[in-house]
Protein backbone atom coordinates (compact mmCIF):
# COMPACT_ATOMS: atom_id res chain seq x y z
CA UNK A 1 0.00 0.00 0.00
CA UNK A 2 1.90 2.93 0.23
CA UNK A 3 3.53 5.46 -2.53
CA UNK A 4 5.91 4.68 -4.94
CA UNK A 5 8.70 3.79 -4.21
CA UNK A 6 12.12 5.58 -5.47
CA UNK A 7 13.19 2.38 -7.78
CA UNK A 8 10.34 3.06 -10.25
CA UNK A 9 11.66 3.94 -13.90
CA UNK A 10 8.98 6.03 -14.81
CA UNK A 11 8.85 10.26 -13.39
CA UNK A 12 5.94 10.94 -10.82
CA UNK A 13 2.98 12.04 -12.33
CA UNK A 14 4.13 16.31 -11.52
CA UNK A 15 7.11 15.42 -13.61
CA UNK A 16 5.96 14.38 -16.66
CA UNK A 17 3.51 17.30 -17.36
CA UNK A 18 4.04 16.34 -21.06
CA UNK A 19 2.56 12.72 -20.65
CA UNK A 20 -0.51 12.42 -22.84
CA UNK A 21 -3.57 12.89 -20.30
CA UNK A 22 -7.47 11.45 -20.51
CA UNK A 23 -10.27 13.52 -18.70
CA UNK A 24 -12.99 11.28 -18.58
CA UNK A 25 -16.13 12.97 -17.63
CA UNK A 26 -14.50 16.39 -18.45
CA UNK A 27 -17.77 18.18 -18.70
CA UNK A 28 -19.31 17.37 -15.02
CA UNK A 29 -18.80 19.24 -11.50
CA UNK A 30 -15.65 16.92 -11.26
CA UNK A 31 -14.27 16.73 -14.54
CA UNK A 32 -14.49 19.94 -15.46
CA UNK A 33 -12.21 20.99 -11.97
CA UNK A 34 -9.66 18.18 -12.71
CA UNK A 35 -9.04 19.34 -16.47
CA UNK A 36 -8.79 23.42 -14.76
CA UNK A 37 -6.28 21.92 -12.20
CA UNK A 38 -4.43 20.09 -14.75
CA UNK A 39 -4.04 23.05 -17.38
CA UNK A 40 -2.95 25.49 -14.15
CA UNK A 41 -0.18 22.99 -13.08
CA UNK A 42 1.19 23.63 -16.80
CA UNK A 43 0.29 20.00 -18.22
CA UNK A 44 0.42 19.96 -22.35
CA UNK A 45 -1.23 16.74 -23.13
CA UNK A 46 -4.94 16.73 -21.95
CA UNK A 47 -6.88 14.27 -24.23
CA UNK A 48 -10.71 14.66 -23.61
CA UNK A 49 -13.80 13.61 -25.71
CA UNK A 50 -17.65 14.78 -25.17
CA UNK A 51 -20.40 12.18 -24.64
CA UNK A 52 -21.49 12.55 -28.30
CA UNK A 53 -17.64 12.47 -29.22
CA UNK A 54 -16.58 9.15 -27.33
CA UNK A 55 -19.86 6.89 -25.49
CA UNK A 56 -17.93 5.38 -22.47
CA UNK A 57 -20.54 2.72 -22.54
CA UNK A 58 -19.74 1.57 -25.94
CA UNK A 59 -16.63 -1.14 -25.64
CA UNK A 60 -15.65 -1.36 -29.43
CA UNK A 61 -15.32 2.85 -29.31
CA UNK A 62 -13.59 2.95 -25.83
CA UNK A 63 -10.85 0.64 -27.22
CA UNK A 64 -10.53 1.85 -30.51
CA UNK A 65 -10.60 5.55 -28.31
CA UNK A 66 -7.31 4.06 -26.87
CA UNK A 67 -5.78 2.64 -29.14
CA UNK A 68 -5.63 5.19 -31.00
CA UNK A 69 -4.96 8.18 -28.27
CA UNK A 70 -2.42 5.59 -26.02
CA UNK A 71 -2.83 7.93 -22.97
CA UNK A 72 -0.11 7.74 -20.15
CA UNK A 73 -2.61 8.34 -17.46
CA UNK A 74 -6.24 8.10 -16.95
CA UNK A 75 -8.76 10.20 -14.58
CA UNK A 76 -12.40 8.23 -14.47
CA UNK A 77 -14.35 11.01 -13.41
CA UNK A 78 -17.35 9.46 -16.02
CA UNK A 79 -20.40 8.28 -14.32
CA UNK A 80 -24.40 8.14 -14.25
CA UNK A 81 -25.55 10.49 -11.27
CA UNK A 82 -28.67 11.41 -10.25
CA UNK A 83 -30.69 12.16 -7.10
CA UNK A 84 -33.27 9.74 -4.79
CA UNK A 85 -35.72 9.79 -7.14
CA UNK A 86 -33.32 9.09 -10.61
CA UNK A 87 -32.10 6.50 -8.61
CA UNK A 88 -35.42 4.94 -7.87
CA UNK A 89 -36.90 5.81 -11.11
CA UNK A 90 -34.36 4.13 -13.18
CA UNK A 91 -32.44 1.70 -11.43
CA UNK A 92 -31.14 0.17 -14.75
CA UNK A 93 -29.97 2.98 -16.20
CA UNK A 94 -28.06 3.66 -12.96
CA UNK A 95 -26.13 0.01 -12.77
CA UNK A 96 -26.06 -0.39 -16.07
CA UNK A 97 -24.30 2.82 -17.13
CA UNK A 98 -21.78 2.91 -14.65
CA UNK A 99 -20.22 -0.89 -14.88
CA UNK A 100 -19.84 -0.46 -18.28
CA UNK A 101 -17.97 2.90 -18.23
CA UNK A 102 -16.02 1.87 -15.32
CA UNK A 103 -15.23 -1.87 -16.89
CA UNK A 104 -14.56 -0.79 -20.51
CA UNK A 105 -11.95 2.17 -19.13
CA UNK A 106 -10.20 0.38 -17.30
CA UNK A 107 -10.07 -2.50 -19.00
CA UNK A 108 -8.79 -0.57 -22.47
CA UNK A 109 -6.25 1.29 -20.37
CA UNK A 110 -4.33 -2.12 -19.32
CA UNK A 111 -5.33 -3.18 -23.17
CA UNK A 112 -3.77 -0.09 -24.54
CA UNK A 113 -0.56 -0.73 -22.99
CA UNK A 114 0.42 3.24 -22.82
CA UNK A 115 -1.51 3.72 -19.27
CA UNK A 116 0.89 3.81 -16.29
CA UNK A 117 -1.69 4.67 -14.09
CA UNK A 118 -5.44 5.43 -13.76
CA UNK A 119 -7.25 7.19 -10.80
CA UNK A 120 -11.16 6.03 -10.54
CA UNK A 121 -13.37 8.41 -8.61
CA UNK A 122 -16.56 6.85 -6.36
CA UNK A 123 -18.58 8.38 -4.08
CA UNK A 124 -19.10 8.22 -0.11
CA UNK A 125 -22.22 6.18 -1.13
CA UNK A 126 -20.23 3.15 -1.40
CA UNK A 127 -20.51 3.04 2.93
CA UNK A 128 -23.03 1.24 4.65
CA UNK A 129 -26.29 2.70 6.07
CA UNK A 130 -25.69 2.33 9.39
CA UNK A 131 -21.67 2.74 8.41
CA UNK A 132 -19.54 4.71 12.02
CA UNK A 133 -19.11 8.14 11.95
CA UNK A 134 -16.62 9.13 11.36
CA UNK A 135 -16.50 6.61 8.03
CA UNK A 136 -13.42 4.72 7.86
CA UNK A 137 -11.61 3.18 4.55
CA UNK A 138 -12.20 -0.22 6.47
CA UNK A 139 -16.26 0.41 6.88
CA UNK A 140 -16.65 -0.61 2.92
CA UNK A 141 -18.99 -3.85 2.59
CA UNK A 142 -19.22 -3.87 6.61
CA UNK A 143 -23.58 -3.85 6.31
CA UNK A 144 -26.27 -2.85 4.37
CA UNK A 145 -26.59 0.19 1.70
CA UNK A 146 -28.97 2.91 1.68
CA UNK A 147 -31.78 1.68 -0.28
CA UNK A 148 -32.44 4.17 -2.58
CA UNK A 149 -29.29 5.01 -4.16
CA UNK A 150 -28.11 1.34 -3.83
CA UNK A 151 -27.55 0.61 -7.78
CA UNK A 152 -25.58 3.44 -7.99
CA UNK A 153 -23.24 2.85 -4.72
CA UNK A 154 -22.93 -1.10 -6.12
CA UNK A 155 -21.16 -0.25 -9.40
CA UNK A 156 -18.88 2.07 -7.78
CA UNK A 157 -18.01 -0.65 -5.59
CA UNK A 158 -17.05 -2.56 -8.50
CA UNK A 159 -15.15 -0.16 -9.38
CA UNK A 160 -13.18 0.20 -6.57
CA UNK A 161 -12.83 -3.42 -6.70
CA UNK A 162 -11.88 -3.76 -10.52
CA UNK A 163 -8.95 -1.27 -9.75
CA UNK A 164 -7.83 -3.81 -6.77
CA UNK A 165 -8.26 -6.88 -9.15
CA UNK A 166 -6.48 -5.16 -11.97
CA UNK A 167 -3.85 -4.21 -9.85
CA UNK A 168 -3.51 -7.68 -8.35
CA UNK A 169 -3.60 -9.44 -11.49
CA UNK A 170 -2.26 -7.41 -14.33
CA UNK A 171 0.06 -4.92 -12.43
CA UNK A 172 -2.03 -1.98 -13.75
CA UNK A 173 -1.43 1.26 -11.25
CA UNK A 174 -5.00 1.59 -11.03
CA UNK A 175 -6.47 3.87 -7.58
CA UNK A 176 -9.91 4.54 -5.91
CA UNK A 177 -10.84 7.99 -4.76
CA UNK A 178 -13.60 8.50 -2.75
CA UNK A 179 -15.52 11.83 -2.01
CA UNK A 180 -17.33 13.23 0.21
CA UNK A 181 -20.48 15.69 -0.81
CA UNK A 182 -18.95 18.47 -3.51
CA UNK A 183 -19.86 21.48 -4.79
CA UNK A 184 -18.41 23.99 -7.19
CA UNK A 185 -19.09 25.40 -10.67
CA UNK A 186 -20.83 23.43 -12.71
CA UNK A 187 -22.87 21.86 -9.51
CA UNK A 188 -26.08 20.57 -10.99
CA UNK A 189 -29.24 23.49 -9.64
CA UNK A 190 -31.71 21.51 -11.31
CA UNK A 191 -34.96 22.22 -8.99
CA UNK A 192 -36.18 18.49 -9.29
CA UNK A 193 -32.68 16.63 -8.77
CA UNK A 194 -30.08 18.99 -7.31
CA UNK A 195 -28.17 18.12 -3.61
CA UNK A 196 -28.65 19.92 -0.77
CA UNK A 197 -26.05 22.89 -1.53
CA UNK A 198 -26.96 23.94 -4.89
CA UNK A 199 -31.04 23.63 -3.85
CA UNK A 200 -30.65 26.07 -0.64
CA UNK A 201 -28.45 28.58 -3.37
CA UNK A 202 -30.96 28.46 -6.39
CA UNK A 203 -34.05 28.66 -3.16
CA UNK A 204 -32.86 32.14 -1.90
CA UNK A 205 -31.88 33.53 -4.85
CA UNK A 206 -35.63 32.67 -6.05
CA UNK A 207 -36.41 33.80 -3.05
CA UNK A 208 -34.73 37.25 -3.10
CA UNK A 209 -35.17 38.08 -6.18
CA UNK A 210 -39.20 37.54 -6.03
CA UNK A 211 -38.75 39.36 -2.48
CA UNK A 212 -40.91 36.45 -1.01
CA UNK A 213 -41.09 36.91 2.93
CA UNK A 214 -40.00 33.15 3.57
CA UNK A 215 -37.82 30.20 2.71
CA UNK A 216 -39.12 26.93 3.83
CA UNK A 217 -36.48 24.15 4.92
CA UNK A 218 -37.32 20.60 5.19
CA UNK A 219 -36.71 19.01 8.78
CA UNK A 220 -35.18 20.58 11.93
CA UNK A 221 -31.74 21.99 10.55
CA UNK A 222 -29.53 19.10 13.05
CA UNK A 223 -28.33 17.00 10.55
CA UNK A 224 -24.61 17.08 10.39
CA UNK A 225 -23.24 16.90 6.78
CA UNK A 226 -19.50 17.53 5.39
CA UNK A 227 -18.70 19.50 1.94
CA UNK A 228 -15.65 19.62 0.01
CA UNK A 229 -15.53 22.13 -2.72
CA UNK A 230 -14.69 20.44 -6.26
CA UNK A 231 -11.09 22.48 -6.61
CA UNK A 232 -9.90 20.73 -3.39
CA UNK A 233 -10.69 17.46 -4.77
CA UNK A 234 -9.21 17.81 -7.80
CA UNK A 235 -5.79 19.28 -6.02
CA UNK A 236 -6.51 15.75 -3.88
CA UNK A 237 -6.59 13.63 -7.42
CA UNK A 238 -3.49 14.89 -8.63
CA UNK A 239 -1.47 14.31 -5.26
CA UNK A 240 -2.78 10.67 -5.27
CA UNK A 241 -2.16 10.34 -9.25
CA UNK A 242 1.26 11.76 -7.98
CA UNK A 243 1.91 10.12 -4.28
CA UNK A 244 -0.27 7.10 -4.00
CA UNK A 245 -0.21 3.76 -5.70
CA UNK A 246 -1.89 1.63 -2.92
CA UNK A 247 -4.54 -1.24 -3.11
CA UNK A 248 -7.45 0.77 -0.65
CA UNK A 249 -9.23 3.43 -1.75
CA UNK A 250 -8.93 6.61 -0.03
CA UNK A 251 -11.26 8.98 1.66
CA UNK A 252 -11.33 12.78 0.23
CA UNK A 253 -13.48 14.78 2.70
CA UNK A 254 -12.59 18.13 4.52
CA UNK A 255 -12.76 16.96 7.83
CA UNK A 256 -15.35 19.51 9.41
CA UNK A 257 -18.95 19.45 10.11
CA UNK A 258 -21.45 22.05 9.21
CA UNK A 259 -25.27 21.57 10.54
CA UNK A 260 -27.63 22.05 8.06
CA UNK A 261 -29.09 24.98 9.69
CA UNK A 262 -25.84 26.55 9.74
CA UNK A 263 -25.27 25.64 6.00
CA UNK A 264 -28.81 27.23 5.66
CA UNK A 265 -28.04 30.07 7.08
CA UNK A 266 -24.25 30.96 5.34
CA UNK A 267 -25.85 30.53 2.09
CA UNK A 268 -28.96 32.84 3.12
CA UNK A 269 -25.76 35.36 3.61
CA UNK A 270 -23.90 34.83 0.73
CA UNK A 271 -27.22 35.35 -1.64
CA UNK A 272 -28.03 38.23 0.49
CA UNK A 273 -31.74 36.87 1.41
CA UNK A 274 -33.49 39.08 3.72
CA UNK A 275 -36.76 37.41 4.54
CA UNK A 276 -37.36 34.38 7.42
CA UNK A 277 -35.72 30.85 7.49
CA UNK A 278 -38.26 28.61 8.35
CA UNK A 279 -37.84 24.81 9.11
CA UNK A 280 -40.51 22.42 8.53
CA UNK A 281 -39.57 20.03 11.69
CA UNK A 282 -42.87 17.80 10.20
CA UNK A 283 -40.66 16.79 7.13
CA UNK A 284 -38.21 14.18 7.63
CA UNK A 285 -34.58 14.92 8.68
CA UNK A 286 -32.44 12.17 6.93
CA UNK A 287 -29.24 10.78 8.50
CA UNK A 288 -28.09 12.78 11.24
CA UNK A 289 -24.53 12.63 10.80
CA UNK A 290 -22.62 12.08 7.51
CA UNK A 291 -18.60 12.40 7.82
CA UNK A 292 -15.91 10.65 6.20
CA UNK A 293 -12.36 9.78 7.82
CA UNK A 294 -9.88 11.38 5.58
CA UNK A 295 -7.54 10.96 8.10
CA UNK A 296 -5.37 8.27 5.68
CA UNK A 297 -5.37 11.09 2.95
CA UNK A 298 -4.69 14.31 5.52
CA UNK A 299 -1.39 12.17 7.01
CA UNK A 300 0.12 11.93 3.37
CA UNK A 301 0.21 15.67 3.32
CA UNK A 302 -2.91 16.61 1.69
CA UNK A 303 -5.20 19.34 2.99
CA UNK A 304 -8.25 20.90 1.64
CA UNK A 305 -7.45 24.65 1.49
CA UNK A 306 -11.07 26.13 0.14
CA UNK A 307 -13.15 27.53 3.58
CA UNK A 308 -16.84 26.84 2.90
CA UNK A 309 -18.39 30.68 2.82
CA UNK A 310 -14.85 31.09 -0.14
CA UNK A 311 -16.52 28.33 -1.76
CA UNK A 312 -20.11 29.46 -0.86
CA UNK A 313 -19.25 32.64 -2.42
CA UNK A 314 -17.56 31.68 -5.27
CA UNK A 315 -19.92 29.02 -6.68
CA UNK A 316 -23.22 31.51 -6.12
CA UNK A 317 -21.05 34.17 -8.47
CA UNK A 318 -20.68 31.18 -10.64
CA UNK A 319 -24.43 30.42 -10.54
CA UNK A 320 -25.69 34.03 -11.61
CA UNK A 321 -23.34 34.30 -14.05
CA UNK A 322 -23.86 31.25 -15.89
CA UNK A 323 -27.51 29.85 -14.77
CA UNK A 324 -29.36 32.71 -14.38
CA UNK A 325 -27.67 34.72 -17.12
CA UNK A 326 -28.51 31.68 -19.69
CA UNK A 327 -32.39 31.64 -18.78
CA UNK A 328 -32.47 35.66 -19.68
Amino acid sequence: MGTVTPADPHPSFLADKGGRVFVAGHRGLVGSAILRRLVSLGFTDVVVRTHAELDLTRQAAVEAFFAAERPRYVVLAAAKVGGIHANSTFPADFIAANLQIQTNVVDAALRCGSARKLLFLGSSCIYPKFAPQPIPEGSLLSGPLEPTNEWYAVAKIAGIKMCQAYRIQHGLDAVSAMPINLYGPQDNFHPENSHVLPALIRRFHEAKATNAPEVVVWGSGSPLREFLHVDDLADAVIFLMDQYSGLEHVNVGSGSEVTIKELAELVKEVVGFQGKLVWDSTKPDGTPRKLMDSSKIHGMGWKPKVPLKEGLVETYKWYVENVIADKK
